[in-house]
């Protein structure tokens, strides 16, 4: 039981990294590709793997806030939940 419960820590943690390397990466290409950031298909390939961690964030936050903000505090929130992570797999 002890072996499958790190296991799942770790592949939960596995999967926040990725979410949160998907954030970077469209950060990235939101400040590179600029205006035209919409038609580029890796930039389209991120946001559709960030949608859903990012409306989640957002429903966080007041309704007016602007998608950078969401971004940011979307991945504060990854990064605190991969942290929180290693210090339970840690524990075990």
């Amino acid at each position: 039981m002890h072996e499958i419960l790190i296991y799942c820590i770790s592949a939960l943690r596995s999967i926040i990294e990725m979410l949160g390397l998907c954030l970077l990466g469209q950060a990235l290409l939101y400040q590179l590709a600029g205006q035209n950031r919409d038609k580029n298909p890796i930039y389209q390939f991120f946001a559709l793997i960030t949608r859903r961690p990012q409306q989640l964030a957002g429903q966080l936050l007041p309704a007016k806030t602007s998608s950078a903000i969401v971004g940011i505090v979307c991945f504060l929130l990854l990064f605190t939940l991969w942290i929180a992570l290693a210090w339970m797999r840690k524990l075990l």
